[in-house]
């Protein structure tokens, strides 16, 4: 769980040291507006701005349920946040699994990805879709309900 996070405390450190050095400089504009722009950054690549995880059992059993696609995704993704951006609310109905809390979800991928981690690996009716277009991610979330 703590690696998900290293990228966006660093962002924030990163950006409070040169705020810090912009404020001491007499610049509080700059430093206000450059941290912002940090921890903006931070936010964006950090799990926040995905959908609460559920284990990879636990999604498959929900999406045998729902007929709903589940996704396996890790943060600091730039592939699987395109994919929740471009989803937009759409996003919160899908399954979401964190490959790096995650185990099952890991293996599952790995397994689709002749052994690699690549995500956004979507799973619609069972079979494995290596980092798809979002639209027809949105596709098939429209056919699924």
């Amino acid at each position: 769980m703590t690696r998900a996070w290293i990228l966006p405390v660093l962002l924030v450190l990163s950006g409070s040291v040169v705020a810090t050095s912009l404020a001491l400089e007499e610049r509080p504009c700059s430093a206000v507006a450059l941290l912002l722009m940090f921890v903006l950054i931070a936010g964006v690549n950090s799990p926040l701005v995905f959908p609460r995880s559920v284990g990879a059992l636990e999604a498959q059993r929900r999406s045998e349920a729902d007929g709903r696609p589940v996704v396996f995704w890790r943060p600091g993704c730039a592939y699987c946040l395109r994919l929740r951006i471009r989803l937009g609310r759409g996003a919160r109905r899908l399954h979401w699994v964190d490959i790096w809390r995650d185990p099952a979800g890991a293996a599952a991928v790995r397994a689709a990805a002749d052994g690699n981690e690549t995500v956004p690996t979507v799973v619609v009716a069972g079979r494995p879709h290596v980092n798809p277009d979002p639209e027809w991610v949105r596709e098939q979330l429209a056919r699924s309900t």
